[in-house]
């Protein structure tokens, strides 16, 4: 018996591994208030789970300790099930570092419920309006470009295309582990984005993954211009319009990277330095759609 103040966590999710970069990651959409604190448990170098329905977060634990001692998802997964007397609600999705999954739906899961599972990614999803939700996700994780975050928002928002929560949207999440992928590299928290009551929650999450890889992922190699001509000519105009130079506007010299610097880390880019004299194309890019 269902205890009656629980909610069931009624949702779908992806859970994915990228193998090049070693990112392991979760996104979920739900009719339900601040999933992000529910369903996904990810850590770097190890894997990733996904627990909803009537989700039984007790399993997180003991699942990445598996998952680090090299246990297929699919024993994990009967672990975990075996000793609880209420599985028959329970939707698990589980995929480790090895890029090996499992998914879980429970025969008293509420309809519709299923999941798919393969290399790399495992889909789940329970209260849809159909199977195609389920489909969509793991379809749209192997076709979509893009890296690991861009892959699970975007099967996400196919999932909601397809059909998505058959009692509508409240919130999302999209949370990726990576090793001193963390502010600074001081932790694994890679991406951490959580969307937890909004009318278009999905939209709302790509929004905010735009400004995250602004603000939180270092430049990428090869993608540095350098600051001269038209670069510099709209840096400068910038940083005379915000208030932080107003001095030549000849060569560029240390008195413009010191305002420029100082601007740029006041807008919180400081992730995004680069050496004297350059700067990264995303920032440049971001200045010009923001500034313009």
């Amino acid at each position: 018996m269902a205890n009656p103040i629980q909610k069931p966590v009624s949702t779908f999710s992806i859970v994915g591994f990228d193998p090049e970069t070693g990112e392991s990651g979760i996104a979920v959409q739900s009719k339900f208030l601040a999933v992000g604190s529910v369903v996904p448990w990810v850590k770097a170098g190890v894997g990733a789970i996904a627990v909803q329905s009537w989700a039984n977060t007790s399993y997180a634990e003991p699942a990445l300790k598996m998952m680090a001692n090299k246990v297929h998802p699919e024993e994990i997964m009967k672990t975990l099930t075996a000793g609880d007397d209420r599985r028959a609600q329970r939707q698990v999705g589980i995929v480790d570092c090895q890029g090996r999954s499992a998914t879980y739906t429970g025969s008293e899961c509420m309809d519709w419920a299923g999941g798919v599972c393969g290399q790399n990614f495992a889909a789940q999803g329970n209260i849809l309006v159909s199977q195609p939700t389920v489909d969509a996700l793991a379809e749209t994780f192997h076709s979509a470009s893009g890296d690991l975050a861009d892959r699970l928002s975007l099967a996400l928002a196919a999932g909601q295309k397809a059909g998505g929560d058959s009692r509508g949207m409240q919130s999302a999440a999209l949370y990726i582990a990576k090793a001193g992928g963390g502010y600074g590299g001081f932790n694994d928290r890679y991406v951490d984005i959580p969307v937890d009551d909004h009318p278009e929650p999905i939209t709302e999450l790509r929004r905010i993954l735009l400004l995250w890889r602004i603000t939180f992922f270092k430049p990428r190699p090869g993608n540095i211009t350098e600051i001269a001509g038209e670069v510099k000519d709209f840096i400068l105009e910038l940083l005379v319009k915000e208030g932080y130079y107003n001095g030549s506007r000849g060569v560029w010299d240390p008195q413009m990277q010191k305002a420029f610097f100082e601007f740029c880390h006041t807008i919180n880019l400081e992730e995004r330095d680069v050496e004297t004299g350059m700067i990264d194309r995303e920032v440049l890019e971001y200045l010009k759609n923001t500034y313009r």
